[in-house]
């Protein structure tokens, strides 16, 4: 009898939030900050625990670059954000892509496949 792992699901919460603050290296007090702030929607488990997904810590690593390598406040990503969402346009890889053209050489996107990122911050 043969067990077949499923399909990782980038939606589906898994990640408690020390683990999920260990992957982006930050501390978990920063997730709070960014969930107060609507930047992230984690899940949360009937007992109240936050469930953070793949498509979750993505979404951080993108914050992190805006905030950490270009400059930009909380405020300013969520304006991000927003736009990025209505216009349906890849507005954060742009900025990555010219960012790193005119730095140094070629860096891991911090969200390679974040084109299933976005989510609202509302819901």
């Amino acid at each position: 009898m043969t067990f077949r792992r499923p399909d990782r699901d980038p939606t589906r919460p898994v990640y408690v939030i020390s683990v999920a603050a260990s992957i982006v290296s930050v501390h978990p007090r920063t997730l709070r900050i960014y969930e107060e702030e609507g930047l992230i929607c984690p899940a949360r488990t009937p007992t109240n625990i936050r469930l953070y997904s793949e498509n979750d810590v993505r979404r951080i690593m993108w914050i992190r670059h805006l905030t950490q390598n270009l400059g930009v406040n909380l405020a300013g990503v969520r304006v991000l954000f927003e736009l990025e969402e209505r216009l349906g346009t890849r507005i954060l890889e742009r900025l990555y892509t010219e960012g790193t053209a005119n730095g140094a050489g070629e860096a891991e996107t911090p969200a390679a496949s974040s084109r299933s990122t976005t989510r609202s911050a509302a819901s």
